[in-house]
């Protein structure tokens, strides 16, 4: 926009509304300048100023003109048809863009340079250092990991950490920036924020050192007494009701309110906090809490739920909060829960009351971690067959709140991976092993700290072995099945045509990077990249994360595969359609029996016990009916009805696969 010196009558007419300037011809304004809108303004150093044209609706219907009134701009840049007003300190050093709204703020100002809250180090898992991760604006969970984690890999820490500080400097300003469209009223003070179109801040008590990454697919809301300092706020997240922030990254669409406390912590998306406080936290994507006892320190998490008292301890009393712990995706804690740090808790795992050995369970998934009389007892697999399990995994998907045309975090959702699998795999040999050592009729058995009880080990054996048959045949049919659902295969040759693996990457372990499954060998393969060069942008890594993301199930079947002769003594390249009838028919077994558990844990949430308190003043007649009204019944149930029709679908879909194969 071009800039035009003001005309003599435009300063008498400013003049007469109460303006004042220390020099008149450092202030320049657009064609189209109308001065009647500018009152009781002070104008200092070089002053930018657009048109003031049209209207302005406040909240309430309210509508007032744009322009400027009681407000001292110290080298500002205004936008066409901003309203500013009611600035009790001064504006100083800041662009702001077309039709933006700053009412009642005590000051808005960039002292000196300024990074914008983009090159904070934040002493993640460990309060003491040595884990820093710099945040930017473009950091996603995977490269936060990296960058966290793989401290054993010197020369990729300064790699990235080179990288990472070039992307810092292309940011650093002495002007901050105010996009187009944003709302700012009722605040404090506002130092070294640079704000994105569209973003909404309404009584905020203080913002400094920060990014707030709002756009117009993506806005962000900053609510009343929120205070942040260093820090980073992503695109479509919301902070509110007096959180506080201190040295941390929020990633896309996350929430924070209700008095919600964090310091040297990342979130990553669609994470939420309420009421409790966070410590040197890495919550990777869907971290949730909401309860006011809860304290999450020196942990890494993701897809968790926290209970409500639900704490962690980093600290022994003797070299300081040096220790660190984590609970694998989907793992969650119950109300009151302890974990006394360094412990490691298997994907999908529930832990309940007090643990204090230390644990490490990480190759037995989807179990319980239980305290009873003061020692830790571990279900292996149980939680396979809970409802609650199958419930968010479903559901996580459903409230992926980004709307951001450009996302970061890169989330598998899958419940069966080769990730959990491979555990899986490694957690029926570890059982085998156990049985085999103390002996088949052992009371209980000894693991990692925690006690296993007999029944609880068959059974994990059970669940264990039923959930590797559940993942290889579902990938065994995928890769079988056209794209239109058909088997149009018509002789072994083909059929094994389509089993060949795409190549070779995907063999061996595979990683979950903060909601990224892959293979470790891919992971390996981009730090090296970095550490000689050929990697040398942020730009790049992110382009290598989405293309380990596009090629999951590629990837996966070679993964599968590989483990083919492990499970089912076959090598699919060799595979008979009397083989693939014989998987296909394990498989559906395995599917059905496992829905059929899930069909009966559900009917315990309908169960005489739970209709307790139901009924108030009421006979038993009553009680039916008034929970009945309130939860409907068991067969009516939307979760029940899935299970039924998964039941179905599933059954009818190996009985194509097999009734294909069988023409062979």
């Amino acid at each position: 926009m071009k800039h035009r010196n003001l005309t003599s009558s435009e300063i008498s007419q400013l003049q007469a509304q109460g303006c004042t300037a220390a020099n008149w011809s450092d202030v320049r304004v657009a064609d189209g300048f109308c001065a009647d809108y500018i009152r009781r303004v002070s104008f200092c150093g070089t002053v930018l100023l657009g048109t003031f044209n049209k209207d302005v609706t406040l909240a309430g219907g309210i509508v007032r003109h744009s322009g400027i009134e009681d407000a001292t701009l110290f080298d500002v840049t205004v936008g066409d048809d901003c309203l500013i007003r009611s600035v009790r300190r001064h504006i100083a050093r800041y662009d702001i863009g077309a039709r933006t709204v700053i009412d009642s703020i005590g000051l808005l100002a960039v002292d000196g340079e300024c990074t914008f809250g983009n090159g904070v180090k934040v002493s993640v898992l460990n309060e003491t250092g040595g884990r820093e991760v710099i945040i930017h604006d473009t950091l996603s969970s995977h490269e936060a990991y990296m960058t966290a984690l793989y401290r054993h890999r010197p020369a990729f820490i300064d790699a990235i950490g080179a990288i990472i500080t070039r992307s810092v400097d292309a940011v650093r300003s002495n002007r901050g920036t105010i996009g187009q469209d944003c709302l700012i009223t009722d605040c404090g003070d506002i130092i070294g924020v640079r704000i994105g179109d569209c973003c909404k801040i309404s009584g905020a008590s203080s913002l400094k050192n920060g990014s707030i990454l709002s756009n117009a697919s993506a806005p962000v809301y900053i609510g009343k007494s929120v205070d942040c300092e260093d820090f980073i706020i992503s695109s479509n997240s919301s902070i509110t009701d007096g959180a506080m922030l201190t040295r941390c990254f929020v990633g896309q669409a996350c929430h924070f309110g209700h008095g919600y406390s964090a310091s040297d912590s990342l979130f990553f998306s669609n994470c939420q906090g309420e009421n409790g406080e966070a410590c040197a936290i890495f919550a990777g994507p869907y971290t949730v809490t909401h309860h006011k006892s809860t304290l999450l320190i020196a942990g890494m998490f993701s897809f968790m739920n926290a209970g409500s008292g639900s704490n962690q301890s980093n600290h022994m009393y003797k070299l300081g909060p040096i220790h660190q712990g984590t609970l694998e995706r989907g793992a969650k804690t119950s109300s009151d829960s302890y974990i006394l740090w360094p412990a490691r808790v298997g994907a999908f795992s529930l832990v309940m009351g007090r643990h204090v050995t230390h644990s490490d369970t990480t190759n037995l998934p989807f179990s319980y971690l239980i305290e009873k009389g003061e020692t830790s007892y571990l279900a292996p697999g149980v939680n396979l067959r809970s409802v609650g399990t199958i419930r968010d995994a479903k559901k996580w998907p459903k409230r992926d709140g980004r709307t951001d045309p450009v996302q970061y975090d890169f989330i598998n959702y899958n419940l069966l991976s080769p990730f959990t699998i491979q555990k899986m795999l490694k957690g029926v040999k570890t059982l085998e092993n156990l049985r085999y050592a103390s002996g088949e009729l052992s009371d209980s058995y000894s693991f990692h700290s925690v006690k296993i009880t007999n029944s609880a080990l068959h059974r994990g054996l059970e669940m264990y072995r039923t959930g590797i048959l559940k993942f290889m045949g579902n990938s065994l049919i995928s890769r079988l099945q056209d794209k239109d659902g058909g088997f149009s295969f018509s002789s072994e040759e083909q059929m094994r045509a389509r089993l060949l693996p795409d190549s070779r990457i995907g063999r061996g372990e595979w990683v979950d990077i903060s909601g990224l499954i892959a293979p470790k060998s891919e992971i390996e393969a981009l730090m090296t990249a970095i550490e000689n060069g050929r990697v040398s942008t942020l730009e790049q890594i992110h382009e290598a994360f989405k293309t380990m993301a596009d090629n999951y199930y590629s990837y996966e079947w070679n993964w599968a595969c590989d483990k083919f002769p492990e499970v089912f003594g076959v090598d699919p390249e060799k595979m008979t359609a009397q083989d693939a009838i014989r998987i296909v028919g394990e498989w559906k077994e395995a599917v059905v029996g496992l829905d059929r558990m899930l069909y009966d844990d559900a009917r315990k949430e309908f169960n005489l016990a739970s209709k307790t308190g139901f009924g108030a003043d009421g006979d038993r007649v009553q009680k039916e009916i008034d929970f009945e009204q309130v939860r409907g019944d068991f067969e009516n149930n939307s979760f029940v009805k899935s299970v039924l029709e998964h039941i179905r679908a599933k059954s009818e879909l190996g009985d194509r696969v097999i009734e294909a194969l069988k023409k062979l």
